[in-house]
């Protein structure tokens, strides 16, 4: 049993070698607080909850922000006030993570790629929190010009420090069997790999549902992984 989340190792883009050495670089991973990186302009790379809570935090600490990316969409209501915190929010992560956007729905399969691949809609903080707090939503960071970052629409930023949330990479290489699609994932239903008996995974992102990697969803994923194994054993021992 692969029993492995999917945020192993902090994935970076190769281009940020290029980057002018002054420039300080981070991993979301890293990341504490504001005064971990020097005094300047930060470039947050990366779009979803982690870079629009990163900026803001930058920003509420006086430092001048750039967040880079697409917007992954945002939930719409705040978490913070009693009626989402009490009632949307157990209805959000109780019910339509755990059993509406499933594997087994429309829907569910049709969510599944901006979930793995996109990131979690913005639920804490929002674009528009990240406006009034004056950080600039810029497009995608595309490459280097000058040893300074360079987005897609041809802009040059110059920043003295780069926070890079870009995710993780899977730290699956060391699992030989072929088991694995074209983007990574284990070819698997519900934490079962057709092509391979005996090798399961539980744990990934969307392994079943958007709830697999909270703690109610990944219990779900494990149970029903056991029982399978569970059966076969008996069934062999028969």
């Amino acid at each position: 049993m692969v029993a492995m989340s999917s945020y192993q190792r902090p994935r970076v883009p190769a281009f940020a070698q290029e980057l002018d050495r002054s420039i300080v670089q981070m991993h979301s991973l890293e990341y504490r607080r504001p005064a971990q990186l020097p005094e300047g302009g930060v470039l947050v790379v990366g779009a979803a909850n982690s870079g629009a809570e990163i900026a803001l935090d930058m920003a509420r600490a006086g430092r001048r922000v750039w967040v880079s990316g697409r917007s992954p969409g945002q939930v719409p209501f705040r978490i913070e006030h009693p009626l989402g915190h009490r009632v949307v929010m157990p209805i959000l992560i109780g019910v339509i993570f755990h059993h509406l956007l499933t594997m087994d729905t429309p829907l569910g399969r049709r969510a599944r790629p901006d979930f793995v691949f996109k990131g979690t809609p913005l639920i804490r903080t929002k674009r528009g929190d990240l406006r009034a707090a004056g950080v600039t939503l810029v497009p995608r960071t595309q490459g280097v010009s000058g040893g300074k970052p360079r987005l897609e629409d041809g802009a040059v930023l110059d920043v003295a420090s780069v926070v890079w949330c870009t995710g993780f990479d899977l730290g699956r290489e060391w699992i030989e069997p072929p088991v694995f699609d074209d983007e990574g994932e284990p070819r698997q239903v519900k934490g079962v790999v057709p092509d391979e008996p005996g090798l399961y995974f539980v744990g990934p992102h969307f392994l079943y549902s958007a709830s697999s990697t909270m703690i109610h969803g990944v219990g779900r994923d494990a149970r029903r992984v056991t029982e399978t194994i569970g059966r076969r054993l008996r069934a062999r021992a028969a």
